[in-house]
């Protein structure tokens, strides 16, 4: 089965999609599963993931409903408050539906310190206990403080989204580089090829801009812990859903076919325990 570890639906409303922009004028309208079954469909994807796009509970019983009325939403990674005091209390409700499979907080519009804050750590400690898993989305600059995280919990299963946004665009790859490296040393992390071309040139990218990039997570995180992910409709601000995955699907053609199928779908499967 071929999996997309990772896209996101809404009904567009300015005030809860304010970071949707009038530069992203494309994705200001609604995205729904009903609008992502065909093309799934025509890129011979059986399953997808559905990545809450709000910080709200609201949008994790929104991505839920979704899920239980489209089976080929096979999980879903929603937003709970792992701050809260009621945190567990939260985790207990939201764990009672079989299609919850993950967490996630977008730390990218975080300060620094925030991963390491005493409150934020003591909701990441609740999430194995409910088995769940913690998506990881952050800005190359954050990438030291998320290693300070995963190592503190080397049980969790954590798995960083769109390569933690590299600077494409501008071709920076040092120092994310070696961050990534370091990171990659705990085997409780994967990582998503995902979100690339939105970090590249929207308007005029080409395949090799994303080859270096590539070539360090492969070689940093090795088949057995990289997933795809589409990042729709986030990517077509950048590209269409067939050449975000013609770019994936070119890239991985050197590996075995075993191998191309861990990247499109069982490593996916395992890490978010999806039914199949």
């Amino acid at each position: 089965m071929r999996i997309d570890s990772h896209q996101h639906f809404w009904k567009y409303n300015t005030i809860t999609h304010s970071w949707i922009s009038d530069s992203m004028s494309i994705i200001q309208k609604d995205f729904l599963p009903r609008h992502l079954e065909p093309i799934l469909k025509a890129n011979t994807i059986e399953g997808c993931v559905a990545v809450e796009a709000h910080q709200s509970e609201n949008e994790t019983q929104f991505l839920l409903n979704c899920a239980q009325e489209h089976n080929f939403i096979k999980g879903v990674v929603g937003w709970v408050d792992l701050r809260s005091d009621r945190v567990e209390e939260r985790l207990e409700h939201f764990s009672s539906y079989r299609l919850l499979k993950g967490i996630r907080h977008l730390v990218q519009e975080e300060g620094e310190g925030f991963m390491l804050g005493t409150a934020f750590q003591n909701g990441i400690s609740k999430l194995n206990q409910y088995g769940l898993t913690y998506d990881i989305l952050i800005f190359p600059h954050q990438i030291s403080e998320a290693t300070a995280l995963v190592t503190k919990f080397p049980e969790q299963p954590f798995v960083l989204d769109h390569l933690a946004k590299p600077y494409i665009k501008a071709k920076e790859i040092e120092n994310w580089q070696s961050d990534i490296e370091i990171l990659a040393q705990s085997k409780n992390v994967l990582c998503k090829i995902s979100g690339m071309v939105t970090e590249a040139d929207w308007m005029k990218w080409s395949v090799d801009d994303f080859t270096p990039y590539l070539d360090v997570i492969f070689e940093s995180f090795g088949t057995e812990r990289i997933m795809f992910g589409s990042d729709w409709p986030v990517c077509k601000l950048a590209g269409e859903y067939d050449q975000v995955l013609h770019l994936v699907e070119d890239y991985i053609s050197k590996f075995s076919t075993k191998e191309q199928q861990k990247i499109m779908g069982d490593n996916a499967i395992n890490f978010y325990n999806l039914s199949t």
